[in-house]
């Protein structure tokens, strides 16, 4: 495949401002939605695809920046090149080729995306998809940490998105 591995939302304009609909200052249920993404050029020989957003300019209110978990991702099949706008948190995944991914708990111990709340705008979100040489098993607890551990020395490539709100 040529071409450079690339993350991309329809959603998110070319300024990289995160639509409202995605956070939790959204209204009712136009709230908390996963964005759509989609991407190109998957490195040869990915057996499976991981995704790990996270709001890089988090604040922890006992000191440094340190950044928050908003979605983990895992087990997405190398054959699909999309997740659909609201594709979190469906019980029933659209058609078989969603059925094996798996969604990861945030950093508020949930599963499945949490859009912020915010105190005030500005923030980076940054969304990194993995593309891995193999399937990770992560047990029933899938963590970002968890995650990242397990896939040293198995990333093939990675592609990055970066929205604001």
């Amino acid at each position: 495949m040529a071409g450079e591995f690339r993350l991309v939302s329809p959603e998110i304009d070319q300024e990289g401002k995160l639509p409202r609909k995605y956070t939790d200052e959204g209204q009712g249920a136009r709230r908390n939605l996963s964005p759509p993404l989609e991407w190109y050029n998957v490195p040869e020989g990915t057996k499976s695809l991981a995704l790990v957003v996270q709001d890089i300019d988090a604040p922890d209110p006992g000191g440094p920046i340190v950044p928050w978990t908003v979605w983990v991702v895992v087990n997405i099949p190398p054959t699909i090149n999309r997740l659909p706008e609201g594709f979190s948190g469906k019980e029933e995944k659209v058609g078989d080729e969603y059925a094996g991914i798996r969604e990861g708990n945030n950093d508020l111990k949930v599963p499945g995306w949490r859009g912020p709340k915010l105190p005030s705008h500005g923030h980076r979100f940054e969304f990194k998809l993995f593309a891995l040489d193999d399937e990770i098993e992560l047990g029933n607890r899938v963590t970002k940490e968890r995650l990242l551990e397990e896939i040293q020395g198995h990333v093939l490539g990675e592609a990055v998105l970066i929205a604001k709100f």
